[in-house]
């Protein structure tokens, strides 16, 4: 039987306004109304972050229990991913909302360069954000935006700090991280059967305009995919993404031109290793 595809639809970000695009979805209504579209589209998981009343990017876990709410009430199944990252709270402010037991968070377990600033993730504050998501049942995604990253999830897995085998999504064309680099993706393909094993699922998330090449190297390498405007506001140079969903139906396309079915999310939540939820 060939491969299922996943989709994760990162819907809003810290950084696209509705300046960059009218549509990126900005309110928490917005938010649901957007991550439903993608869900009917084909997504499966929705990486998620929330904006307060000016719009800025913020860690309230208030804002994302109501986002959970509205995602759970409406997209039955759909596996939600909070982000811990640093552009929405500093320190531990980070992972607020890992007690409101969303099925994974997003763990960057090393610090690297973005466009304009250090992305810091210090090392006490990685351990304590892992600690908090084994003790509240969340599983992590670890985000790799470099090599050593995938290295240090190997060794917080050995430590047991990483309940089970991790996740681990390959971030690349970041402004002064990991350019979009072939070699280095099918390395980072080879680094992570090595350590986890040869069946271990993976992802990759490829920003602006090399998200679609992300997504076809994923999608033909047996990987899983990321989209959505919290990566990449545009269909092509000329035209804006006119939804998060016209996003998530490039990647079906892919996974038909590919012949790899599009992971329900039943089939997601198997190969993650996730639990039905409880009136499933």
């Amino acid at each position: 039987m060939a491969n299922p595809c996943i989709i994760c639809v990162a819907i809003t970000g810290s950084l696209p306004t509705k300046d960059n695009n009218p549509a990126v979805p900005i309110s928490i209504a917005e938010q649901v109304e957007s991550t439903h579209q993608a869900y009917e589209a084909g997504a499966t998981i929705v990486h998620a972050h929330v904006r307060d009343d000016q719009g800025r990017p913020t860690s309230d876990p208030e804002r994302f229990a109501r986002l959970m709410e509205g995602v759970r009430r409406h997209c039955p199944g759909m596996i939600v991913q909070l982000s811990t990252g640093g552009r929405s709270g500093a320190g531990q402010a980070r992972g607020g909302m890992i007690p409101l037991r969303p099925d994974m968070c997003s763990l960057s377990v090393g610090s690297n360069n973005f466009p304009t600033r250090v992305y810091e993730n210090p090392p006490d504050l990685v351990d304590w954000l892992a600690a908090e998501m084994r003790t509240h049942g969340v599983k992590p995604e670890i985000e790799a935006f470099d090599l050593s990253h995938i290295l240090k999830a190997r060794e917080m897995w050995d430590r047991g700090q990483i309940a089970a085998r991790p996740y681990v999504q390959f971030v690349m064309g970041v402004k002064n991280a990991m350019p979009a680099d072939r070699d280095v993706f099918d390395y980072y393909i080879h680094t992570v059967r090595r350590l986890f094993g040869a069946d271990v699922p993976w992802c990759a998330a490829g920003i602006g305009p090399n998200q679609i090449v992300l997504n076809e190297w994923c999608v033909a390498a047996g990987g899983h995919a990321r989209t959505g405007m919290e990566d990449n506001v545009r269909l092509d140079r000329e035209r804006l993404a006119p939804s998060n969903a016209a996003l998530v139906q490039r990647v079906v396309d892919l996974c038909d031109r590919y012949q790899r079915p599009v992971a329900d999310w039943r089939t997601a939540r198997a190969i993650l290793g996730l639990p039905l939820p409880d009136a499933a």
